[in-house]
């Protein structure tokens, strides 16, 4: 679905069918086919086979390590001959899905190498790479990297990033389509997992990275992907993070993480700016003045750019998202839904229900929202339900909750029930770290009823306002 998206991308550009081929690989009756039909909107690419029959039948299958023994026995011996003796095997399906087969699995020739140079808003190139760096104290630390570049100009942009997950490719690939003033035709990217999921032997992507795929049709970009080691492919991809490493990287010292970053800034205006392209010959900042009226307006800015996760409400009214958890009313509990995740909040979707969090960063951290707090219990049915869970939300606020209720619980076994009561509505009028504070001070100096917690709270400047 990605590669009609890109076909779409090209031909509402204005190029013509010749040049689409070429950039491509689909045949010219393959993209009059593809403009046909709507516009791609999803890129479920497994769906798309099964709406319309796609896939090779799986009688030829039984047959893949026949055909493979006789190809590396003789590299050229005809599709016809193997289909015979397919047959004497007892192959009993068609010679088409046979033909095919053979195809994918019959050694492929050496090309010759074919450079190729990109025009003005055609191509940018993006890669990850990781490099280890000395600083002057002596500590060393890997550092992980997004670096983009375009194709024509030579203009180049590079990311510090924690990883090399999905979520840092889009958010650095959007970043530096911002610093660059716009949005190329299409963008090359080696084959990591957070592109491409499943490929097959001829290079054919068959499944993509879905999170990747949403954003790339916002952006309205056509990816192409390329085999690792293929420099006829990728052009200068691997060049640039090994070129990044010893232009940067290696011919810098730095004193500390904030003292690269700063130099980082530096090398920019360098290389972009002042020192001349050894393969154009200038600086990029002038081819880039060239390429950028062709480049097109950023749909996404860095800071609405969302992820779009598919997840469910759980029983306790909670999402849970790479250890994270956050709140939603009762009433959406196992309504399937969509987490919009931005750089620093996130937006849940579930049906009619939609409700914003702060992102949480810290592992295993919780976001519960007093209303909903408050709903959850309104939803359980018999006092000793809604006693219980008032109880448990007041153990969520962490392990000085345990202590203290705990010391409530066997200093006063026929009351601490009117102290949850008294405990909880404390909770939903300030932020769990007050709450948890005050316990924690609570526990130190022995002293235990819920007009001690409220002491500490007052002590402690809290106006009631949930942080």
């Amino acid at each position: 679905m990605l590669k009609r998206h890109e076909v779409q991308v090209l031909r509402r550009a204005g190029l013509g069918l010749a040049e689409i081929t070429r950039l491509t690989g689909a045949s010219e009756r393959t993209i009059r086919r593809i403009m046909a039909e709507p516009m791609v909107e999803e890129v479920d690419d497994g769906a798309c086979r099964q709406a319309r029959g796609i896939g090779r039948p799986p009688k030829v299958e039984a047959y893949r390590p026949v055909v493979e023994k006789l190809l590396k026995a003789e590299p050229e011996l005809r599709s016809v001959e193997i289909l015979r003796r397919a047959r004497l095997d007892g192959y009993e399906g068609g010679k088409s899905a046979l033909y095919a087969l053979v195809a994918s699995l019959r050694p492929k020739g050496v090309r010759p190498l074919a450079r190729f140079e990109g025009l003005p808003g055609e191509f940018s190139q993006h890669d990850f790479g990781e490099v280890d760096v000395r600083f002057l104290d002596g500590t060393r630390r890997r550092v992980r990297f997004f670096a983009s570049r375009m194709k024509y100009s030579r203009w180049v942009q590079v990311s510090l990033v924690e990883d090399q997950r999905v979520e840092s490719l889009v958010r650095s690939l959007v970043d530096h389509f911002a610093a660059i003033g716009g949005v190329p035709l299409c963008a090359v990217f080696d084959r990591p997992k957070t592109v491409a999921l499943r490929w097959g032997k001829d290079g054919v992507v068959t499944e993509w990275n879905p999170v990747f795929g949403a954003v790339l049709l916002d952006l309205g970009v056509g990816p192409e992907v390329c085999w690792p080691y293929r420099a006829n492919q990728k052009g200068s991809i691997e060049n640039l993070v090994g070129w990044v490493k010893g232009s940067f990287f290696k011919q810098r010292r730095f004193l500390d993480e904030e003292d690269l970053s700063r130099q980082l800034q530096e090398w920019h205006q360098e290389v972009n700016t002042e020192r001349p392209c050894r393969a154009t010959g200038v600086p990029p900042a002038e081819r880039l003045a060239e390429e950028r009226p062709r480049l097109r307006p950023l749909k996404v800015s860095p800071e609405d750019l969302a992820l779009r996760i598919p997840v469910s409400v759980g029983p306790t009214g909670m999402v849970l998202h790479e250890g994270r958890s956050y709140s939603m009313p009762p009433d959406a509990i196992a309504v399937p839904a969509t987490l919009f995740l931005y750089r620093e909040r996130v937006r849940i979707v579930a049906g009619r229900f939609v409700v914003d969090h702060r992102r949480l960063f810290e592992p295993g951290a919780r976001s519960i929202l007093p209303e909903h707090r408050a709903a959850m219990v309104a939803a359980v049915s018999g006092k000793r339900g809604k006693r219980y869970l008032k109880r448990q939300q007041l153990l969520e606020v962490g392990p000085p909750a345990l202590e203290y209720l705990t010391e409530i619980t066997h200093r006063r076994p026929r009351a601490w029930v009117g102290e949850v009561d008294r405990l909880h509505d404390l909770l939903q009028a300030h932020s769990p770290e007050l709450l948890r504070d005050a316990f924690r001070k609570a526990v130190d100096a022995g002293t235990f009823g819920a007009e001690y917690v409220d002491h500490y709270l007052r002590a402690n400047g809290s106006n009631g306002a949930h942080a």
